[in-house]
């Protein structure tokens, strides 16, 4: 298939071209405009594959768009270029609204333009998937898990940047018949991940010798999904999915974030020993406002309706992103030394004030 891929410099969106392109013999066009998060060297390894395009270009910009549907000709597109960490959220809504909910709703009028303009047999085969979150669905207490038909309830400008996206995704396919699916998937890790994240922040970090921090109590429960095993599920959700649904994709692999950390503590403590154990230098901070208490997929219908299942067990994948990290320096170094330094984002400026005051 001709796929157009947004946002495939991202973490994610560069683990689906990847799969794509060596995987499935699909052609792809890979939008992105290069923010911060996007790292063109996830995808050295598709530089000279014939299958695989690259077109610097914003979501926001619908004559680039127009211009790329129309020269392309896509069969499907898979949206994912979004402004995706929720700490950043926190002091730079502006970014997430834009991108998020304004470029969503240009992506989706210059997909139903060119919809319009196909042929009857080409119209059958296009569809526009839109990757979304768990998040937006807001936190569990300590039992249930998320199903499709789970009620949103935002918390962070992040996800209800998400949730407008998704809501504005099902209004096209209502309003205009544009053939959609959606995806919302629970917290990826894996190789080429942005280290803002928690998985590769706290290796980093640990490396360094530096404080880990935990927020709150470190109790806030995610299931990890590997960016590999999710990659696999949104190319079945395209090709099969259902018309206007929804598949929720999760690894159901809860863990508490402050498992997490004591996982990647213990792992570094085997592959690089120190002279201390690297679980002293965990610290616990100020929770970050908005904080969801737990987040947990049902796949079922994922499960049973397309047949995907996990391949990743948490502590497997774990233990091979670690090592992905520990062999792969020259992609990391630079971001950390010109991009993002590991320091914690997302500090209300009252919060700064007591920082200071605290540290004096």
């Amino acid at each position: 298939m001709r796929i157009i891929v947004t946002g495939g410099a991202g973490f994610i969106g560069s683990a689906l071209c990847r799969y794509l392109v060596r995987e499935t013999g699909d052609q792809v066009l890979n939008i992105d405009k290069l923010t911060y998060a996007a790292n063109l060297h996830s995808l050295e390894v598709l530089k000279d594959d014939p299958s695989y395009h690259f077109e610097k270009a914003d979501i926001c910009d619908r004559k680039a768009m127009d211009r790329l549907f129309a020269s392309f000709e896509p069969d499907w597109v898979i949206h994912l270029a979004a402004e995706s960490h929720v700490d950043r959220s926190i002091t730079g809504s502006a970014a997430f609204i834009q991108t998020n909910i304004v470029g969503t709703s240009i992506l989706l009028e210059a997909a139903r333009i060119y919809y319009a303009s196909l042929s009857e047999e080409r119209r059958a085969r296009f569809r526009f998937l839109n990757v979304s979150t768990d998040e937006v669905y807001g936190s569990l207490g300590a039992q249930g898990l998320f199903s499709e038909t789970t009620n949103y309830d935002p918390s962070s400008p992040y996800s209800a940047s998400k949730a407008s996206a998704d809501h504005l995704v099902l209004a096209w396919h209502h309003t205009y018949g544009l053939p959609v699916v959606i995806s919302n998937c629970s917290n990826n890790y894996g190789p080429c991940q942005f280290p803002e994240k928690l998985i590769p922040l706290v290796t980093l970090n640990a490396l360094d010798g530096r404080d880990l921090p935990v927020y709150g109590d470190g109790s806030n429960v995610r299931d990890w999904l590997h960016v590999d095993d999710h990659a696999r599920a949104l190319r079945l959700i395209i090709a099969k999915g259902r018309l206007g649904e929804k598949y929720n994709v999760g690894g159901r692999n809860e863990r508490t974030n402050l498992q997490v950390v004591e996982g990647i503590c213990d792992l570094l403590d085997e592959l690089v020993p120190a002279k201390k154990p690297r679980r002293e230098q965990i610290t616990f901070v100020a929770d970050r406002p908005g904080h969801d208490e737990r987040y947990a997929i049902d796949a079922s219908k994922l499960e049973g309706e397309l047949g995907w299942r996990a391949t990743y067990d948490f502590e497997q994948g774990l233990a091979r992103t670690i090592q992905w990290y520990l062999d792969n320096e020259a992609w990391w170094r630079p971001l950390r030394e010109t991009v993002y330094d590991g320091a914690r984002v997302g500090l209300l400026e009252e919060e700064d004030d007591r920082a200071d005051k605290d540290a004096s």
